[in-house]
């Protein structure tokens, strides 16, 4: 998959989120829900040669993701410290894992209000 294929992938995956917006920050694209980042999208950031997100995350979730792959999720650099998970995309990628972890991040970062929009959304009616 090129890095545009890759990257209308994860658009396609955030923008299904409730709430969410598409923005530009340093430059590169990202995902926010009520103006807070959830999702960097990050094509060889400073030269690293990774096709990756960075994903907001708990610092408990960031331990257990990364020991389970360390060859596909990484501590991401500035953002690793407060928890954020990278998760590269250029090695053939879980899209399954993905889109969860994308789904959580998602989930961190909103307010309540979009969380329970979310929930309904996702719950079959009885």
């Amino acid at each position: 998959m090129t890095s545009e294929a890759v990257f209308e992938r994860i658009r396609t995956i955030c923008l299904a989120l409730p709430g969410t917006a598409e923005v530009t920050k340093h430059a590169r694209p990202c995902f926010a829900v009520h103006d807070k980042t959830f999702v960097m999208f990050m094509d060889n950031h400073h030269g690293d040669g990774r096709l990756a997100i960075w994903c907001k995350a708990t610092p408990d979730a960031q331990s257990m993701v990364i020991d389970s792959d360390p060859s596909r999720f990484f501590v991401p650099p500035y953002v690793g410290r407060q928890g954020w998970i990278g998760a590269r995309l250029d090695r053939d990628p879980d899209w399954g894992a993905i889109t969860a972890i994308v789904e959580e991040a998602h989930r961190l970062a909103a307010p309540r209000s979009t969380r329970k929009t979310a929930l309904r959304k996702r719950r079959p009616r009885l």
